[in-house]
């Protein structure tokens, strides 16, 4: 997560907290009612207002909410908005590797502008994403669905061509045939698959703005040498998007092939949907378990995150207190410290910082107290001195403690 932060940040993006419910409506109107997510796999309920909610199943819906609530479409904010989110989300599907019922996920929305390199800046910040953990054999999967003309003339085209095969469709897609027919072309469903492989594609309806738009976002890839694909029949399984859509596809041999680890594109119709006014939008989500498992399997070295200055070995009862105090007066002057709570015997201790990864053991036991010291060990060269207390606890006791390290490396 520290990893992608920081690249968000290099592109402008701020983070915005979003609340894990959220009303129903919002998501019902957002995501699509006849979307799988709000008709089969949304948690919802009624509170005890008898409102109903739902725990929220993506990012996007709620992100618009909170841009609108916010009124982040005022002149007084700088355009484009950038927004990241990080955090878990939920649906009732069938449990499987890499799919969760709460699962995590880093999400990215950009407000206030048409322009194709919004589309193509952010997309490529998905590939440098992957690509900054030396993840390889992935595609990036584009397609354009059109604008609200362009996809009104296609339904109709899609309605046509599948009619003809209304018994041979799953339950699902025929239920999805005047609903939105779309859907029908995003089927796992075997048969479904085979009927759709020779619909009508997408790109033969769209209009003149929205041809415009689409090639300028393939000629900018293609002037940024980010190699993509065209996959007609890809329509995201979300009801907002329009004009661009995409998908990061891995074809780790361990995943099985064309795995989908990122997907996002354009949805300008959506604050409006929500109540704000008319304002474009670009976005994308990762899912971070699918992430870690990709990072696994290519094995990944994790960084160590909780790095340890230094460790007390305590040794007798008496010393507790005191120890305490240490701990307390190291990390006054910035160092991470842990110690020991449950009395083992100094060699299982210095065993753990060691484990630990700490860089300098102070040990103190009951001799150590009497005489207000404390040896300080060095465990990269094994060099130890004795410091006293009262040093620790002075003003200037990082230049003592810096000093010393010096004197330990070098062996003086």
């Amino acid at each position: 997560e520290a990893k992608i932060e920081e690249i968000l940040k290099k592109y402008y993006f701020h983070e915005i907290r979003l609340p894990i419910f959220e009303q129903f409506e919002l998501f019902a109107r957002g995501v699509g009612e006849t979307s799988d997510i709000v008709s089969k796999e949304m948690y919802d309920f009624q509170d005890k207002g008898d409102r109903h909610l739902a725990l929220r199943p993506e990012g996007t819906a709620g992100v618009v909410r909170a841009y609108v609530e916010n009124k982040i479409f005022g002149p007084e904010h700088h355009k484009p908005v950038k927004y990241f989110y990080n955090g878990p989300m939920f649906r009732f599907e069938r449990p499987q590797s890499g799919r969760m019922r709460q699962f995590h996920q880093i999400g990215v929305e950009v407000y206030g502008t048409k322009n194709p390199a919004i589309d193509v800046e952010t997309m490529h910040l998905a590939m440098e994403i992957f690509h900054n953990f030396g993840i390889k054999d992935l595609s990036l999967v584009i397609n354009s669905l059109g604008n609200t003309e362009s996809r009104i003339a296609y339904r109709e085209a899609l309605i046509a061509y599948l009619e003809p095969h209304f018994d041979e469709l799953s339950e699902d897609s025929q239920q999805r045939l005047h609903k939105n027919p779309l859907r029908v072309l995003d089927s796992t469903d075997r048969k479904d698959k085979e009927i759709v492989k020779d619909a009508p594609s997408v790109l033969e309806y769209l209009d003149e703005a929205s041809t415009k738009h689409f090639e300028e976002v393939k000629e900018m890839l293609d002037y940024l040498e980010v190699p993509y694909e065209i996959d007609t029949n890809m329509v995201r399984g979300l009801d907002y998007y329009n004009d661009t859509i995409f998908e990061v596809i891995t074809n780790d041999p361990d995943f099985g092939a064309n795995t989908t680890i990122c997907a996002g594109g354009r949805y300008d119709g959506l604050v409006e949907q929500v109540g704000g006014p008319e304002t474009p939008g670009f976005g994308f989500a990762i899912g971070l378990e699918r992430l870690v498992m990709l990072l696994e399997a290519a094995n990944f070295e994790f960084p160590n995150l909780t790095e340890l200055d230094a460790f007390i070995v305590t040794i007798g009862d008496e010393v507790n207190t005191e120890a305490l105090k240490i701990v307390t007066e190291l990390r006054k002057h910035g160092l991470i410290v842990e110690r020991e709570f449950v009395g083992r015997k100094p060699g299982s201790q210095f065993k753990t910082a060691d484990k630990l990864n700490a860089k300098v053991v102070f040990t103190l036991g009951g001799m150590e107290l009497e005489n207000r010291n404390i040896n300080m060990k060095l465990l990269e060269t094994g060099n130890q001195t004795k410091i006293q207390l009262d040093d620790i606890y002075s003003d200037n006791f990082k230049e003592i403690y810096e000093s010393e390290i010096k004197k330990l490396k070098s062996g003086e």
